[in-house]
């Protein structure tokens, strides 16, 4: 495992992390019912290349290098509307000079969103890449959005989240002791955990304060395994993925195609 936490420790670290204010940080685990997979439809700037991936009701994106397929449209649980794929890219760690792919992922957002970004309508994928305004108001917006991460290697869960704790406490000015719990009691989730291949792990953020954590081995889950109410929290891992200094520059890349071409259509 020595050589696999190696390759994985950095796995989501950001070399420019935005620092939040320090809050008191309330951490939760339970089980919900899983609510009936209603697909939506999907924005048309990505039907012509869904349509290609189509299988039975559900179609698909391909991720093109790492080949992991992820759903055009989902319900997961605890939220209130389904979700439509806004971007993909990957996680690559250079390890002894090889690059190796460590996860896919891919942003799912409520197509509400983009009626609260008319501001930056015209705007080109660069322009949109580099405007920390615009992925601001996503995040701050209360609208539900989903970061899907699926392995594409085995990971023992305490390496995993070793990498994601190492993330996000530079992240956070002056953590209380209700932080240091909290995310003593997140850690516990992926402790002991063998996260498999395929593995699928989801960050569902419902609204600024407010994030979901769901981990399943066996497709979409059926139940949300943790809630974190914590702006600092909720906003550094919003940064790991979606700041300045991403941990996966083509899932940033991706997004912000996908959130160009959509302000290019009429609202």
């Amino acid at each position: 495992m020595a050589a696999i936490g190696a390759i994985l420790n950095p796995l989501l670290l950001s070399s420019s992390p935005t620092t939040s204010k320090s809050s008191s940080l309330t951490f939760k685990l339970h089980g919900s019912g899983r609510r009936p997979h209603n697909l939506n439809t999907f924005p048309s700037f990505y039907r012509a290349a869904a349509s290609s991936s189509s299988v039975g009701n559900a179609e698909y994106i391909v991720e093109p290098a790492t080949k992991v397929k992820f759903q055009t449209s989902i319900s997961l649980p605890g939220c209130s509307t389904s979700l439509s794929l806004l971007g993909t890219g990957y996680r690559e760690k250079v390890f002894a000079i090889i690059g190796v792919k460590v996860y896919a992922a891919g942003l799912y957002v409520d197509q509400s969103v983009f009626l609260k970004l008319q501001a930056w309508r015209g705007y080109s994928t660069t322009e949109v890449q580099q405007d920390a305004g615009l992925f601001d108001t996503v995040f701050q917006v209360p609208l539900e959005k989903s970061l899907q991460i699926v392995l594409v290697r085995d990971v023992d869960g305490k390496t995993f989240w070793d990498a994601l704790d190492e993330a996000i406490t530079p992240r956070i000015n002056s953590p209380t002791l209700d932080d240091e719990s909290a995310l003593s009691t997140f850690r516990s989730i992926f402790q002991g955990r063998a996260l498999k291949k395929q593995t699928f792990i989801f960050l569902t953020w419902l609204n600024p304060n407010k994030l979901l954590v769901s981990v399943s081995s066996d497709g979409l889950p059926s139940f949300v395994d943790a809630t974190i109410e914590s702006v600092n929290v909720t906003s550094a891992l919003f940064d790991i993925f979606l700041g300045d200094a991403p941990v996966s520059p083509s899932l940033k890349t991706s997004v912000a195609k996908g959130l160009s071409t959509a302000l290019m259509q009429k609202p």
